[in-house]
C-alpha cells in the first residue's frame, strides 16, 4: 500500500518524506488556499520534495477550461497528476487527457459507478471519498470495497485512492481490502505510529538502562 499525504503544507510534507513513507501527495483547491502562497509555486515546491505524484486540481467546470488548465499544471513537474472532478465534462477532460499521455486523478467520487465511469474514461488514479460518506449516513468503506471488487472483476488499471481519511481505522480497512493507495492527513499519518505499549515499553527500557549504568559505574 502507497502512503500519500493530502496538505499542501511544506513542513508536514518535509517530516513524512524524512520519515521515508511518504510516497506522494494530494492537494485540492481549499488545501492550498489555506497555505496562503501562489498555487502554481506551491505545487511545484511540493514536487522537489516528494519526487512522487503530486496531484494539483482543476478550478475549470467545462472541459475545455478543464483540459487547458491540465495541460498547464502538467508542464510545471514530471510528478503533477492533474486532480478532475466526476462530472460529465470531467469525465470527458479525463478521456482527453488520458489520450495525451497526461495523468489523471479522478475526485469527489461517492460511488461504485462513478469510479467504473473514471476508470472507463482513462484516469491514472480513482480517489473515493471515505469521510464524506459516513457524513451523509452512508458506508463510506462499503463503497470503496466495492469498488475494489469491481476493478478486479474487470482489471481496470487505474488505481484506487482511498481519500477523505478520518482515522487510522479507516487506513486499517483500506489496507486488508487491498487499495492501493491511502491519501491522509498528516495528523492521521502520525496516529499510525501511536500506541500505549509501544510508549510503555521505552519508558520501560529506559529506566532498566539507567539502571542497569548506575550499577556498573559503582
Amino acid at each position: 500500500m502507497k502512503i500519500f499525504l493530502d496538505t499542501a503544507n511544506l513542513e508536514e510534507i518535509r517530516k513524512g518524506v524524512e520519515w521515508g513513507i511518504v510516497d506522494g501527495v494530494t492537494t485540492n483547491p481549499t488545501l492550498i488556499a489555506r497555505e496562503k502562497v501562489p498555487f502554481k509555486e506551491r505545487i511545484k515546491e511540493i514536487c522537489d520534495l516528494v519526487k512522487g505524484p503530486v496531484s494539483a486540481e482543476v478550478t475549470a467546470l467545462d472541459w475545455r477550461g478543464m483540459v487547458k488548465e491540465a495541460r498547464e499544471l502538467a508542464k510545471l513537474d514530471e510528478h503533477v497528476v492533474i486532480k478532475i472532478p466526476l462530472t460529465p465534462d470531467g469525465i470527458r477532460a479525463i478521456k482527453v487527457l488520458s489520450s495525451e499521455g497526461i495523468r489523471t486523478n479522478a475526485t469527489l467520487v461517492f460511488s461504485p459507478m462513478q469510479a467504473v465511469l473514471a476508470a472507463k474514461a482513462g484516469a491514472t488514479y480513482v480517489s473515493p471519498f471515505i469521510g464524506r460518506v459516513d457524513d451523509v449516513s452512508s458506508d463510506g468503506l462499503k463503497m470503496l470495497e466495492e469498488i475494489v471488487v469491481i476493478f478486479g472483476n474487470y482489471s481496470f488499471e487505474a488505481e484506487i485512492i482511498a481519500a477523505s481519511i478520518r482515522h487510522p481505522m479507516h487506513v486499517l480497512e483500506a489496507a486488508l481490502m487491498g487499495v492501493d493507495i491511502v491519501t491522509m492527513p498528516f495528523s492521521v499519518l502520525e496516529k499510525l505510529f501511536k500506541h500505549p505499549l509501544t510508549d510503555i515499553g521505552i519508558e520501560r527500557f529506559t529506566k532498566d538502562w539507567e539502571r542497569y549504568k548506575e550499577t556498573m559505574g559503582r
